[in-house]
Order: structure tokens, then C-alpha cells, then sequence
């Protein structure tokens, strides 16, 4: 009886020394599984983020102002990787893209949500409908701007912000004096059933082309000329290979800075805070170098000596603007009678606050 004691006793004392053995194991493999997990936490998120325009480009600077700030503020916790001229996708492909999560973020102008099915957004391409850069803001920022965004809900799509890049300016290969000269004339549009419009009324024949295929089109002649600011005017050159330019700032180019919707709801909330902050201080950074870097752009193209630059007159910006007036008459029930109303009664208290200014 007391050796089986002992012997049972030296039984358990082996089972306990196992039992600690399988501990120990299943501890180092808890604690590396941990170490794991912790690595992985600490990556990044990554924010591809595309557009269609160069670095150099108020848009481009912009968005390079918003990656430093979204790593800064959230602490490296936010990488944000810029795609410029069309590196990952040519204009329509970029939104396909954002809409099943091949990309992050992009900044279209709004002129690309027209075939997306929002066509109220081809309000901003209706041409001399915005006189100035303060419109412009006042109605992106506004209850305009806002019900937009909203429209984009629908598409899987959450926007962030309004950028713009000025007012627009005609090229072409012969001189763009008076609505008639455009007759006959290749004009490269973005794809928008208002710029098409645009183009028809003045006698032109429209051509849709992604942005990145511009110069070469323009300098083996398949079109004739375009419309740009004249920041991407002369950042991709065009100005080379377009011998006039017609200051008629016709129309303005807004950007929408926009992210996909599953993307955005499932970051942290503190994330989303830290964006928004990056996106607040980018875009008014945007906005104060816009208007900079376009005369920049024209003083550059006037020093290149290789364009011809004609400005319009008051009096024939006048004439324009009534030959184009059919236009909007044309798209009043697509982007809705109430916004022209509004856009018309923030312009003329626009145009009075700077009257008294004076």
C-alpha cells in the first residue's frame, strides 16, 4: 500500500512537470499570436488617392498638402499614396475604380457625375452662369453644394470637399474672336451633355476625349482646340501646340474631392476626424493658390511667345454670353430652375458686397 502511494505520487509530480511544459507552449504561442496581431494593428491605412492633372496644379498641390496633413494629424496611423496624370486611370475608369474599392479617393470635376446619372451637377458647366470665384464658393459651401454631395449617396460615394481651378479659357489653332469663329471647329469636352450643348450652339462640333489624351490629339489634329484653366493648359503643354488663346473665362472647373462611402463609415471615428480636419485646411489652401497659379500659367504661355492671346472685351464677353444664353435655357429643368434662382441671387449679392468694397 505505501509504495503505491509513493509511486503514484512520482505519477503526479510527471504529469504536473508535462502540464507546465504544454502551458509554457501554449503561452509562447499566445504571445507570439499577440505580437502579431499588435504588428498589424500598427499598419497603416493606405489612401490611394488618383486624378487626372499634374503635381504642379492647384489640384495636384492640394492634395499634396492633404497627404502631409492626414499623416500628421492621425500620426502615421493614415498613408495617403498620390496617383497624378492619369497614372492609374483615364477619366472614367477612375470612378469605376473608387466605386469598387480599387482606389481610396479621388478629385474629378464635377462634370464626370453628369454620366454617373447626378446630371443637377452639370450646373457648374453651364457656360457664363458663375460670374466669379466668391459665387463659386458661396454656392459649393452653401445648401447647393450640400444637397449635391447628397445626391452622390446613392452611388456608393461620400463627398468631402469642393476645390475649383478658376475659370475656363478657349484654345484652338486659328483666332477665337466671336461666337461665329468656332464653326466647323474639333473642340475637345470633357463628358458633359452641357458642354456638348455649348459646343453645338456655337457652331462647333464636340468631341468627348479622356484628359490625358489631350495634347497628343491636339498636336496630331484630331481636334482642333479645347476649353482648360489655364494652369492645365499650360502644365500639359497644350499651349505648344495650340497657336490661340482666348481669355473668355466662360466657365468655371469645380473639383469634388469624393471617397467611397464603405470605405469612409468603416474607419475609426477618430480617423474620419483627423481626414476631415487634413481636408478642411487642404482645400482652403486650394482655394488661395487657384487663383495664383492660373496667372502664373498665363504669364507663362505670354512669355513662351508660342500662343497668341486675345482678351475679350466687356463688351464682347456681352456677346458671348447672350449667343450662349439658349444653353441654359436648354438645362433648366436637368439641374433645376430653384439653383439657377439661387446661383443668380448669390451672384448679384456677391457682385454688391464687392460694389461697396470699391
Amino acid at each position: 500500500m505505501g509504495t503505491g502511494l509513493i509511486e503514484s505520487g512520482e505519477n503526479v509530480t510527471a504529469k504536473l512537470k508535462e502540464d507546465e511544459k504544454k502551458m509554457t507552449k501554449f503561452l509562447f504561442a499566445f504571445l507570439v499570436l499577440a505580437g502579431a496581431g499588435v504588428a498589424q494593428a500598427a499598419e497603416p491605412i493606405i489612401i490611394k488617392f488618383s486624378h487626372v492633372v499634374a503635381n504642379d496644379t492647384p489640384k495636384g498641390k492640394a492634395a499634396e498638402k492633404f497627404r502631409q496633413l492626414a499623416e500628421k494629424y492621425s500620426g502615421g496611423r493614415v498613408k495617403v499614396e498620390l496617383y497624378p496624370n492619369s497614372q492609374l486611370y483615364k477619366d472614367r475608369e477612375e470612378m469605376e475604380a473608387l466605386q469598387r474599392g480599387a482606389v481610396q479617393m479621388l478629385a474629378p470635376s464635377v462634370s464626370k457625375f453628369g454620366p454617373l446619372g447626378v446630371r443637377e451637377f452639370e450646373l457648374f458647366d453651364l457656360p457664363y452662369l458663375i460670374p466669379d470665384a466668391d459665387t463659386v464658393d458661396r454656392v459649393t459651401d452653401g445648401d447647393i453644394g450640400k444637397s449635391l454631395f447628397a445626391k452622390l449617396e446613392s452611388k456608393g460615394l461620400k463627398g468631402l470637399a469642393y476645390w475649383d481651378n478658376g475659370f475656363k479659357q478657349f484654345s484652338a489653332n486659328r483666332p477665337l474672336h466671336k461666337p461665329q469663329d468656332f464653326r466647323g471647329l474639333k473642340m475637345r469636352i470633357q463628358s458633359s451633355k452641357v458642354l456638348e450643348a455649348m459646343m453645338r450652339e456655337l457652331g462647333a462640333l464636340p468631341q468627348v476625349m479622356a484628359f490625358s489624351e489631350v495634347y497628343s490629339a491636339l498636336q496630331q489634329k484630331v481636334v482642333d482646340g479645347t476649353e482648360n484653366p489655364l494652369s492645365n493648359l499650360y502644365t500639359q503643354k497644350m499651349h505648344e501646340v495650340q497657336s490661340h488663346l482666348t481669355i473668355s473665362n466662360h466657365g468655371c472647373l469645380v473639383y469634388a474631392v469624393i471617397t467611397n462611402s464603405k470605405f469612409w463609415t468603416g474607419l475609426p471615428a477618430d480617423i474620419r476626424a483627423q481626414l476631415e480636419k487634413a481636408m478642411i485646411e487642404a482645400t482652403a489652401y486650394e482655394r488661395a493658390i487657384a487663383k495664383e497659379e492660373n496667372d502664373g500659367a498665363l504669364a507663362a504661355v505670354r512669355a513662351s511667345g508660342k500662343t497668341e492671346i486675345y482678351v475679350l472685351s466687356d463688351a464682347e464677353r456681352k456677346v458671348w454670353k447672350e449667343a450662349l444664353l439658349p444653353v441654359q435655357a436648354k438645362f433648366e429643368k436637368v439641374v433645376g430652375k430653384e439653383n439657377l434662382d439661387a446661383i443668380h441671387r448669390i451672384a448679384a449679392e456677391v457682385e454688391a458686397r464687392n460694389a461697396k468694397k470699391k
